[in-house]
């Protein structure tokens, strides 16, 4: 069944190429959505998949690319939005 959740990331993950990783990891998965940076410095993405998907992607943005650190990982539920393809905005 198809999920969409929303993930805010904050820590250092911004200038660190998390958007970029984002969106390898998310076609890794085969997850669509978006991500953005955020102006108080964090990362918002915007993901839909599979359950057992969507779970390796949020577990992947607890991590993000070798040169961020993530503090915190906020997610939450939301309908389902049918995106084509997973965009950096």
């Amino acid at each position: 069944m198809k999920k969409h959740m929303n993930i805010r990331i904050s820590g250092k993950v911004q200038n660190v190429g998390f958007r970029y990783s984002a969106q390898q990891a998310a076609e890794e998965h085969q997850v669509t959505g978006y991500v953005h940076n955020e102006p108080d410095g964090s990362v918002y993405i915007e993901a839909e998949g599979e359950e057992d998907a969507l779970e390796r992607f949020v577990s992947w943005c607890h991590q993000g690319p070798s040169w961020a650190r993530v503090a915190h990982v906020d997610t939450s539920e939301s309908g389902v939005v049918h995106f084509r393809d997973f965009a950096i905005r």
